[in-house]
């Protein structure tokens, strides 16, 4: 039997109604629409989501991971003031207060080690490397004379 159609039906049916055989594209473009669009969304949320942690990179190894640590509680928890702390936390550039102290602490056991009137152990005199600093001193013969020997 022929199809008929109704006699106040429109001879051109817009594309996004559905054929007489049932298939929709529409729908099947929107469907893939969606689904691309997730995948960004999702990529954008992790690129953001890293952010405070590529930013830390270039810092310090403590001031990394502690940066790292928020991006991951945040993540985890939604609680988005650890990310916001994290992310304030890579902005701020920590002063590396490590390296003078130590420098400090090896120049006052260098300083407690050389007592006047005590003579150096030979381990210690034969042991202290001889490299020449910038000016071409001896390191090894000044700390030699140091200790009352020439």
């Amino acid at each position: 039997m022929a199809e008929q159609t109704h006699s106040l039906a429109p001879h051109h049916l817009p594309f996004f109604v559905p054929g007489p055989d049932g298939s929709d594209t529409l729908t099947v473009v929107m469907g893939i629409f969606l689904i691309a669009v997730i995948f960004w969304v999702g990529t954008l949320y992790w690129k953001l989501h890293s952010l405070p942690e590529r930013m830390a990179h270039k810092s310090q190894k403590l001031q990394f991971e502690i940066v790292a640590v928020l991006g991951l509680i945040s993540l985890f928890t939604h609680m988005h003031i650890f990310w916001v702390a994290g992310l304030l936390l890579a902005l701020i550039d920590i002063p590396d207060f490590g390296t003078p102290l130590r420098n400090i602490a090896g120049s006052v056991e260098r300083i407690a080690d050389a007592t006047p009137g005590a003579p150096p152990a030979e381990e210690e005199v034969e042991s202290a490397p001889m490299q020449a600093d910038a000016h071409g001193a001896r390191r090894g013969a000044a700390k030699q004379e140091v200790h009352g020997h020439a």
